[in-house]
């Protein structure tokens, strides 16, 4: 049974608020990256382009940890232990929408011209842990 974010956490989730995905590489060692995200329900979005070391990582194993502490109150934050899973479908929506948040662009140029295939990663909540 998956954990429910409570209201607070939905709010930060919600705004403009940098949050750091922790996963786990081959050697057991945490991978951190800071990223954009948002949330859909309970469940948090994060993208990433396929073959990235987070995208490898949680093709492993898909237990990750996002951590975020708002920059107006840096003492309080929202952890959410859980579980990955991945898809193709809206990548590219994905990141435009994150753009639009966090940088207001109507689209996510910095892909244009590679060939960076996104990828939506959904984390359903195991654990959530606030302060």
């Amino acid at each position: 049974m998956s954990a429910q974010l409570p209201e607070i956490a939905k709010a930060w989730f919600d705004s403009v608020e940098f949050a750091t995905i922790a996963t786990i590489e081959p050697d057991g060692q945490p991978q951190l990256s800071v990223i954009w995200i948002s949330r859909d329900g309970d469940d948090l979005l994060v993208s990433t382009v396929a073959g990235r070391r987070k995208h490898r990582n949680l093709e492993r194993d898909p237990r990750c940890t996002v951590l975020l502490f708002p920059k107006d109150a840096p003492y309080s934050y929202v952890e959410v232990r859980g579980t990955a899973s991945m898809t193709l479908e809206g990548g590219r929506e994905l990141i435009d929408e994150h753009a639009r948040k966090y940088t207001g662009a109507e689209r996510y140029t910095a892909d244009d011209g590679t060939d960076n295939v996104r990828v939506v990663v959904r984390i359903t909540p195991d654990k959530v842990v606030t302060h």
